[in-house]
């Protein structure tokens, strides 16, 4: 028994979670529920795999910690893990990412949500509990921009989930306790940068929600996730977040700054066999800034319920859709489009796409090493390049 097997059957299986921990049997979660099966695993054996993960130079962190984060593809299979003290002894819960890069398409979701990526500035929240996908739309969202736009994109995450490889866009991917000591270290640093696009993983503490919010107001487009329920549940745990004697003036600044948000939740579909998000989408027209200015989230549910025209969506509609939607993306059955297959695109628009030459036409690999991003060389150099132009 050892973690590369245990993976590699959880992956065929179709799962999306895999739970181990000393004394018990492994669980898997296939299509939001829970299987366990197995022989239970000895304490030795998983503090082997834990340690072999973490590495002997990490290892008095864990140990002083009790918890670490980190990402590795194993198999062939990119995995966000968590390892943990528990009563029994050391545990680890591991998520499994897509095989594939997450677009819109490959997500079935709305192609409305193309839209928000085209603003210059302004935060952008996707929303929802855990193990909902919201890293997944967060990454479709950055890899919109990344095939379409000429962007200097930062994402700062804990840990790196999906490796992101340079099409028309520049992008630098931080991860937290390896490449920077936090979040806010990493806000930061990003602003002296000189970005276009900021993705944040995950706002939790006042201090990264302020300084989102100021990256939001200068001139940047700001991604970011939030747990809640609703759209206008994230917007109100934002404002919350902060000492009440200042919560008006973020709720000014978040009604200046927002974009829209994306609150989503799964649903398993029986007649594809997959899950599928279902999102409820809010869109910052100027009613919606005026509640948030007041603090009166309450009033966002009738702007959802009245806001087709502005292209909102509530989980009603969006199920309605769904419901008569009649193309899918099914990983490992449909055929997947040249730019989002990994093909490479020209880093301009003006440049034609007969310059590109075979030896760049090659599939994306990620590495074991955690996924660092390359950027391929094109053959001949910049000087055949400019030849071309003449």
């Amino acid at each position: 028994m050892d973690l590369e097997s245990l993976i590699s059957e959880a992956a065929t299986a179709g799962a999306s979670d895999l739970h181990l921990e000393s004394r018990l049997s492994p669980a898997t979660r296939v299509r939001g529920t829970l299987r366990v099966a197995g022989e239970p695993i000895p304490p030795q054996a998983i503090t082997e795999m834990a340690r072999s993960l973490i590495g002997e130079e990490q290892w008095p962190c864990f140990l002083e910690r009790r918890s670490y984060d980190l990402s590795r593809t194993v198999r062939g299979v990119r995995c966000r893990i968590n390892v943990l003290r528990t009563s029994r002894g050391v545990g680890m819960a591991i998520r499994l990412l897509s095989t594939f890069q997450a677009t819109v398409e490959k997500l079935n979701l709305h192609p409305d949500l193309k839209k928000f990526t085209r603003h210059a500035n302004g935060l952008i929240l996707v929303s929802g509990p855990t193990g909902c996908g919201k890293s997944s739309t967060l990454a479709a969202l950055i890899q919109e921009i990344n095939l379409s736009e000429a962007r200097h994109i930062i994402t700062v995450e804990n840990p790196i989930e999906y490796s992101f490889r340079p099409r028309r866009s520049y992008i630098r991917q931080r991860e937290v306790g390896r490449d920077t000591p936090g979040f806010e270290q990493a806000l930061l640093d990003a602003l002296r940068e000189d970005p276009d696009v900021l993705m944040i993983g995950e706002m939790r503490e006042p201090e990264t929600m302020r300084l989102t919010l100021g990256a939001a107001e200068t001139g940047h487009l700001v991604l970011a996730t939030v747990h809640s329920a609703t759209c206008a549940e994230a917007l109100q745990r934002v404002v919350a977040s902060f000492p009440a004697e200042i919560q008006g003036g973020i709720s000014a600044q978040l009604a200046d700054c927002l974009v829209g948000v994306i609150s989503q939740r799964l649903r398993f579909r029986p007649e594809l066999n997959i899950r599928v998000p279902e999102c409820e989408i809010l869109v910052a027209t100027h009613a919606v800034r005026n509640f948030i200015r007041t603090r009166d989230f309450f009033k966002i549910a009738s702007a959802l319920e009245t806001g087709a025209e502005h292209e909102m969506w509530t989980f009603q509609r969006y199920a309605k859709w769904l419901d008569s939607r009649t193309q899918w993306f099914i990983p490992g059955q449909s055929p997947e489009p040249a730019e989002a297959a990994g093909l490479p695109l020209p880093l301009a628009s003006n440049v034609p796409k007969s310059h590109h030459t075979s030896a760049s036409h090659k599939p994306a690999e990620v590495s074991k090493d955690g996924g660092r991003l390359e950027i391929e060389a094109v053959e001949g150099g910049l000087e055949n390049i400019l030849k071309k132009f003449k």
